[in-house]
């Protein structure tokens, strides 16, 4: 990562900062953010963490370091994003081109994919029975959509409130389908997505899709960013040999029907801005730094 602090070098921006406990504080609440910060621990959290109340740490933080916790927080997520935006262009060409594997595999969940027939996607999903499920995983609840033929929906959700909003909101990708609740059918896709040991060459997860031809060149597109690495919405743009068309990208890769698997997490803005999310930024961020975890990229 470029953003390298020295707690031992901060200086407080007025010369009336006390400089005993006030120091300790910054100086642990720092610490606490450099080591949890994929957690994107909430501002109470660290307060409580150093032993103040959060409006003073607020106060404090901004004082010494000219910032918010958050925005430290934010800071960090944001360079790693950059340190991982390095080099995608050469990225993707090169899973084109020679397709990864092993340490570098090309689908990181050694995924298998199809689409629905050009009649199928016609008919909107009519005769197709999806069953579904909200799960814990490690950045919330995710509702997990399943289809005979394989994974067909995976999004996310903030509590029981925000359920029925997400539910419906999967329902639309396949308006003519049935659906059923059930949870022991799904629990075993949130269990082989959620869990990197169960990634296996010899265990692939088949995925199927509902989309324009266009939209699954770019799902597709998706899968060949290794884990650990991201993207661009021009760069995909240009290995789809559309060059002006990176507003369709975006488009399509915010109508990505299948969130985490097929990896839109990981595409970003030209500058390593983490640009939008259709789950969320702080979910986006959660997801990239667990990734960069896994890589060993941070």
């Amino acid at each position: 990562m470029n953003l390298m602090i020295d707690t031992a070098d901060i200086e407080p921006a007025t010369p009336r900062a006390p400089a005993g406990s006030d120091y300790d504080a910054i100086r642990r609440a720092i610490e606490f953010m450099t080591e949890t910060w994929r957690d994107q621990p909430s501002l109470e959290r660290i307060a409580d963490h150093v032993g103040l109340e959060p409006t003073r740490l607020q106060k404090l933080f901004r004082r010494w370091c000219g910032l918010s916790p958050k925005g430290f927080v934010q800071a960090i997520t944001l360079d790693t994003a950059r340190d991982l935006l390095r080099d995608s262009a050469s990225v993707l060409d090169t899973t084109y081109e020679v397709g990864l594997s092993g340490p570098g595999r090309l689908h990181d969940l050694f995924v298998t994919h199809e689409a629905m027939s050009p009649g199928e996607y016609a008919s909107r999903g009519a005769g197709v029975e999806i069953v579904w499920g909200f799960h814990p995983c490690p950045f919330g609840e995710a509702l997990v959509m399943a289809a005979p033929r394989g994974l067909a929906g995976l999004a996310f959700a903030d509590g029981d409130d925000d359920r029925p909003a997400a539910l419906a909101d999967m329902m639309k990708r396949w308006p003519a389908a049935t659906f059923r609740e059930d949870m022991q059918a799904t629990a075993p896709y949130a269990a082989r997505i959620f869990t990197p040991e169960m990634w296996t060459e010899d265990n692939p997860l088949r995925v199927v899709f509902i989309g324009t031809d266009f939209e699954i060149r770019v799902w597709e597109t998706l899968l060949r960013i290794p884990l650990g690495r991201a993207t661009t919405y021009s760069d995909i743009a240009d290995r789809l040999g559309k060059p002006k068309a990176a507003r369709a990208v975006g488009t399509a890769v915010g109508r990505n029907p299948i969130s985490f698997v097929v990896p839109c997490h990981r595409v970003l803005g030209k500058s390593g801005g983490l640009c939008g999310y259709h789950w969320g930024l702080t979910r986006k961020r959660a997801i990239l730094g667990w990734e960069a975890g896994l890589a060993g990229v941070v």
